[in-house]
């Protein structure tokens, strides 16, 4: 486990100030200065998690960006215990700063229990140690990115070894494309000891879940995104279904595509895939998706 890996572990690992309240700190997102939405929302499924019986697993997550989160204070993440069944468990989580809710989620768990099984089969891609990682893939792009933004893209993903399937948005702008982006992704290390809890590899799934999933709006218009400054955005909702166990630790193939844009919003839709085919999560996200005006 390096360091970055470490790292985020840390920040996810909530300081509890009263049984149903709890402290997280920030790290700023890699290309605009406020909180990563990843890392609000992975951390309010942590809260509502360590409300829930261990017996009991994520398989749903509803949440609404509000406001821009400050990367420079704490955030305070206060969890309603909406329902215990006998069944399933649902909570509500309200992300506070400054006063102000920044975010809210609403989180389903349930006990496992046998039932129907069919899944869309997983796409034919390549292996992902085929593939580059990011250390090998931004250098590429040196005349394109500035030497500043590509280190805090790598820093910002030093805890996961993420690696495109295809060219990423910022290959190929004013290029448009099929709008479908495919990336591999693990933990750059193994998860063990303390670290190896099944709620821990769910939020770590949520936490990369939104780091690419808005590539596809991006490729059907030849933008390059927020890495060359061509588009202003940011997430405005994410919903995820978790339908089978998985591994963060393990390669995850993240399956991508945009079915819309449109009054400055884009829509993205995800498929996670285990590496042995199995569909573990399905995603759904929107964002605003501004062209910036020339001076």
């Amino acid at each position: 486990m390096n360091d970055a890996l470490q790292g985020l572990l840390e920040l996810l690992d909530l300081e509890r100030i009263e049984r149903d309240i709890f402290r997280g700190t920030s790290d700023a997102a890699p290309m605009v200065p406020r909180v990563f939405g990843g890392q609000v929302a992975a951390q309010a499924l942590v809260a509502a998690g360590r409300t829930v019986p261990e017996d009991r697993s994520a398989h749903s997550l509803h949440a609404y960006f509000l406001r821009p989160g400050d990367p420079g204070a704490p955030i305070v993440y206060t969890v309603d215990r909406i329902r215990d069944g006998r069944s399933f468990t649902t909570r509500r989580v309200v992300a506070v700063q400054h006063g102000q809710p920044i975010f809210h989620l609403s989180a389903s768990f349930q006990t496992y229990e046998e039932g129907l099984e069919h899944q869309e089969p997983m796409p034919d891609v390549p292996d992902p140690l085929s593939l580059p990682t990011a250390e090998e893939l931004l250098p590429r792009y040196k005349d394109l990115i500035r030497p500043e933004v590509s280190r805090r893209m790598l820093n910002s993903r030093a805890a996961v070894d993420l690696r495109y399937v295809d060219e990423p948005p910022y290959g190929s702008v004013g290029q448009p494309r099929e709008a479908k982006s495919r990336v591999w992704f693990r933990t750059n290390g193994k998860l063990d000891g303390v670290a190896d809890d099944p709620l821990l590899h769910v939020c770590l799934a949520t936490y990369v879940s939104d780091m690419t999933l808005l590539d596809s709006v991006l490729l059907a218009h030849g933008r390059g995104g927020w890495v060359v400054g061509d588009i202003v955005g940011a997430s405005l909702d994410h919903a995820m279904w978790f339908h089978r166990p998985f591994r963060v630790d393990d390669w995850l193939l993240y399956d991508q595509e945009s079915p819309s844009a449109s009054g400055g919003r884009g829509l993205a839709k995800g498929r996670i895939f285990t590496a042995d085919g199995r569909l573990a999560v399905s995603v759904i996200q929107e964002g605003v998706m501004r062209v910036p005006h020339k001076a």
